[in-house]
């Protein structure tokens, strides 16, 4: 066996089919990180003559040892369970990583540790990869543990749905009942997506920047977006959806909505009189005194449609995510909601438009991405876990990072540089 340099075809060729493919792990992924000065290496062990493990390596580096670091971005492309492989392309990987001066060699491999449910629970006789982290820790890796929040450079905890071999309706039967609903009434109320052009982009970055602010978190500068864009939209990697809502349409439902309840109630007052209808006068004044309740709303939803009409024009932006799509998957990278139009709940509208557009092209789950594994209530992010769980679909905990380390005492001098390095930056960021 022997570790080799190979082309972009040939890594994309053997990529493609490997179970751990993301987007990570391709040369459109490569060329956005290109931007902030990582460079790509693609490496594959070959075995009389044929690929049998390979991985796109990123290197940068160190401002404070002016070595390099190496990344494999959710980590190699090999059977980790292969004790022989993963030795020998590590080995070899070791050799070719004090070549080009790098000190270590990170990984956050995209392989399920256990299997998990809905609600984070361990699943009995599930998938259990603890062998997978065995032999990393036994071939050399540094393991960091199997920690709960999000402190890694990738989510380590994740929340899905599996939408291999499933149609709309099964993915509506595991929701609950309150996403059903929602889903329902953001469709009566004219709420639909659409997908944007790269014109279109300070859109979404405003969407983002309201997010931001809100939840107060740093958002990306609109550059970011556009390199996303120019890397991966014209690779068919990167599609960005927004909700908005036709007033006009809703007010259009909405009086046909109050006119059927009108005609329900005539109907009903008409048939009793004219000893159509056999009911009791109790569910009798019951089925009129809902039709009366919903009447009422509904004129009061018109009031209040006239009113976002006024403000709002016509049509109103309302959210939107950014979508990646590659290998298994549709993921849902970022997003968020304008802050005066959140009571419309439109994320709820954008994820389902996410998760049809996963069943409808062949994906084998859509991705919500990244919560936390604290499920306790008094988790700050529990709520995020909650809107996500509500789809249906199951927690997945992957096996963490682990380090390589080529160089001990740079290794260590690196990590004291780079902790300084960060509480400077807490300091600054907290005055």
């Amino acid at each position: 066996m022997k570790l080799k340099t190979i082309t972009k075809e040939e890594f994309k060729k053997f990529a493609d089919k490997s179970p751990q493919i993301t987007f990570h792990q391709t040369s459109a992924w490569a060329n956005l990180k290109k931007k902030n000065n990582w460079k790509a290496h693609y490496i594959g062990l070959e075995d009389n003559n044929k690929i049998i493990a390979a991985s796109l390596i990123l290197s940068k580096e160190l401002p404070f040892v002016k070595k390099n670091m190496f990344y494999a971005p959710r980590g190699f492309l090999l059977d980790y369970k292969n004790e022989k492989i993963l030795t020998e392309f590590t080995n070899q990987l070791k050799d070719y990583a004090k070549q080009n001066k790098a000190i270590f060699v990170k990984i956050d491999p995209y392989v399920e540790y256990k299997e998990r449910n809905n609600d984070g629970e361990l699943v009995e006789n599930g998938i259990d990869n603890s062998v997978t982290v065995e032999n990393l820790k036994k071939v050399g890796y540094k393991h960091f543990g199997f920690n709960l929040m999000q402190d890694t450079l990738q989510p380590r905890w994740m929340h899905v749905i599996e939408t291999e071999d499933k149609t709309i309706d099964d993915i509506m039967k595991d929701m609950e009942s309150k996403t059903r609903q929602i889903l329902r009434k953001n469709e009566r109320s004219g709420i639909h997506t659409k997908e944007i052009t790269k014109e279109e982009l300070p859109i979404f970055k405003d969407i983002m920047q309201h997010t931001s602010d809100r939840r107060e978190f740093v958002d990306r500068p609109l550059s970011y977006y556009e390199n996303m864009w120019e890397a991966l939209h014209d690779e068919g990697i990167l599609k960005i959806l927004v909700a908005e809502i036709n007033f006009l349409e809703f007010e259009k439902n909405t009086k046909e909505e109050l006119e059927e309840n009108k005609k329900e109630i005539e109907d009903r007052i008409y048939k009793k009189e004219h000893d159509i209808l056999k009911m009791n006068p109790k569910k009798y004044e019951q089925h009129n005194k809902k039709n009366e309740q919903e009447i009422t709303r509904l004129q009061k939803q018109l009031e209040k449609i006239n009113e976002y009409k006024k403000k709002f024009g016509d049509k109103k932006l309302l959210g939107g995510i950014l979508f990646l799509i590659y290998g298994n998957e549709v993921l849902s990278l970022y997003g968020g909601t304008l802050d005066d139009v959140m009571q419309f709940q439109s994320a709820y509208t954008v994820h389902f438009a996410g998760i049809k557009y996963a069943i409808e092209h062949g994906y084998k789950r859509y991705n919500f991405y990244g919560i936390t594994g604290d499920f306790r209530k008094e988790n700050p992010l529990y709520g995020l876990y909650l809107f996500k769980k509500s789809f249906g679909g199951r927690v997945v905990e992957l096996i963490g990072e682990f380090d390589y380390i080529i160089s001990p005492f740079w290794y260590h001098l690196y990590n004291i540089a780079f902790n300084i390095y960060h509480k400077i930056k807490n300091l600054k960021k907290n005055k």
